[in-house]
């Protein structure tokens, strides 16, 4: 029986828990707080809230009056104090766990600044590589929170779990922790969940690739986590080795499904968490790359899939 350590344990337990803490933190930048303060002009009344971000005293004006408004900001407030409180709670346990909190260098916030920027574009070609039947109108609708009425259920949730496993990389915790085969899973639990009960696990099951007879073998999880920490310690830049990541996931097919999406988000954590970018199949590509990439499942040609992503997939910054 395979044994798995306690600093292994520890790492699943961290990542875990960031993604949870992650989670909250989304939901507190999405909710109206404060204290509501209602001010008269021209007959009219307004309502301005005042509320701390990082220690600072702030005020913003919300909107016209109303009871509806009013009422909906006093019970945010209660919502926040008691996301505040489980995000405080979540800190106590990552640090008895050993993670530290600690300043990104500003390049890393450049690039996660980078990322958010294109993150509806990013998404919307992840969405036509993996067959999702999305316009960019209706994916950046989805992504803002907003409703599209000419989508099936399983595409709206597939946007919605790219967004969630985007938004998690793009965590300052998040980026400062390694990008390891625990993340790796967590993202892909994340991109599948809703789909598969066993989501974020290791395939056990033969699958096969339309295109080619080539099938991958089951996934052996001692295996990928020597192979990924090969692909880490070669002297290749750091643009090399996150496309050296992305193609490999991608070949693995380490998960049951999702392994293209996965694969994507994984390889940019490392390229953001070094500052160094971005690496995106543009949906203008993406026949080129697939033709490209069943060749490189076969191991026809792995030259020419890796030129190709280097010359229109990366984005450096």
């Amino acid at each position: 029986m395979f044994h798995i350590s306690k600093d292994m344990e520890n790492r699943f337990e961290i990542i875990s828990l960031l993604n949870e803490k992650s989670e909250l933190e989304n939901k507190l930048k999405s909710l109206t707080y404060g204290t509501p303060e209602i001010r008269e002009k021209g007959g009219k009344k307004y309502v301005y809230v005042h509320y701390r971000e990082n220690g600072v005293s702030l005020t913003k004006y919300v909107g016209e009056f109303s009871d509806e408004l009013y009422n909906s900001i006093i019970s945010a407030s209660l919502t926040a104090r008691q996301t505040k409180k489980q995000i405080r709670s979540l800190e106590k346990k990552l640090a008895s766990l050993g993670h530290k909190d600690t300043s990104l260098p500003e390049s890393v916030l450049v690039n996660i600044d980078y990322a958010r920027k294109y993150l509806a574009d990013t998404i919307y070609n992840q969405a036509v590589l993996e067959g999702i039947a999305t316009t960019y109108a209706d994916t950046e609708t989805i992504i803002e929170g907003g409703k599209v009425n000419n989508m099936n259920a399983t595409d709206v949730m597939k946007l919605i779990n790219m967004k969630r496993a985007w938004e998690f990389i793009l965590n300052k915790d998040v980026l400062m922790s390694p990008t390891d085969f625990s993340l790796l899973a967590e993202i892909n639990r994340l991109i599948e969940d809703g789909f598969y009960y066993n989501a974020g696990k290791l395939r056990s099951t033969p699958v096969s690739i339309g295109g080619t007879s080539w099938k991958p073998p089951l996934p052996i999880e001692t295996v990928i986590k020597e192979e990924l920490a090969e692909i880490f310690a070669t002297k290749k830049s750091v643009a090399d080795k996150a496309i050296e990541l992305l193609l490999y996931t991608m070949k693995k097919q380490i998960f049951i499904d999702g392994n293209k999406r996965t694969a994507v988000i994984f390889a940019n954590h490392f390229l953001i968490s070094n500052a160094k970018g971005l690496i995106v199949i543009p949906n203008e590509k993406v026949e080129d790359y697939k033709k490209l990439l069943l060749n490189y499942y076969e191991g026809k040609d792995e030259k020419s899939i890796k030129t190709f992503l280097k010359k229109f997939a990366y984005k450096s910054i």
